[in-house]
């Protein structure tokens, strides 16, 4: 079972001014098409050929001889997931469950904004910042390179790859800017809730 490429669910320039169709294109036809081709090849005919990504992800963890693996698959999933938490006209602020969820684990959605960029602004390298549910509260996490919440037993909500191909064209240094963009203008916040309604579901 090869893993395939998922394409865009929007127009590469329908998220502009906010990521310009250059930074899109460039980051899902270059860099997450390249994640899913070598992810392909390091698992064909291997005992992960016919794993989920979920499942490959959890199983190569910390395991050094499977460092390759991990990073691939991983990349794959995670930029699936980014794709998803952005919409043409997103952002604002959600309503409903994931509002007073904000609210219960923040005290309120601006401290929530200011912890998520502050958090994504100061990773050091290459990474993500988080919103997770972990047990029945929200918090905001960052992770290293391919890393995702997953590893930690954390439901993933929400993120902002902070890779700096993610933002450098249109942002070139000003990280911050870019992820005050994402939570203003882009942020799909009916994948975020579908997100949490789906684990609740399955908990119920």
């Amino acid at each position: 079972m090869a893993f395939i490429l998922q394409p865009l669910p929007y127009a590469y320039d329908a998220l502009e001014p906010y990521m310009s169709e250059k930074t899109l294109g460039f980051h899902h036809d270059k860099h997450h098409a390249t994640y899913v081709a070598t992810l392909n090849t390091l698992v064909k005919e291997t005992e992960f050929a016919n794993k989920s990504l979920e499942e490959i992800v959890l199983a190569t963890y910390n395991e050094a001889s499977k460092t390759s693996i991990f990073n691939n698959a991983a990349q794959v999933w995670n930029h699936t997931f980014f794709w998803n938490c952005m919409k043409p006209n997103g952002g604002g602020q959600p309503s409903g469950i994931l509002a007073e969820k904000l609210n219960h684990s923040f005290g309120s959605f601006d401290r929530f904004a200011t912890e998520f960029k502050s958090a994504g602004a100061t990773q050091f390298g290459s990474g993500y910042v988080w919103l997770v549910l972990d047990q029945d509260q929200l918090k905001v996490v960052i992770t290293g390179n391919a890393t995702n919440p997953l590893v930690n037993q954390q439901i993933p909500l929400l993120t902002c790859d902070v890779w700096e191909h993610a933002y450098y064209l249109d942002y070139q240094n000003r990280r911050s800017d870019f992820l005050q963009s994402f939570l203003q203008h882009l942020v799909n916040w009916e994948f975020v809730i579908q997100q949490l309604q789906m684990h609740q579901l399955a908990h119920a």
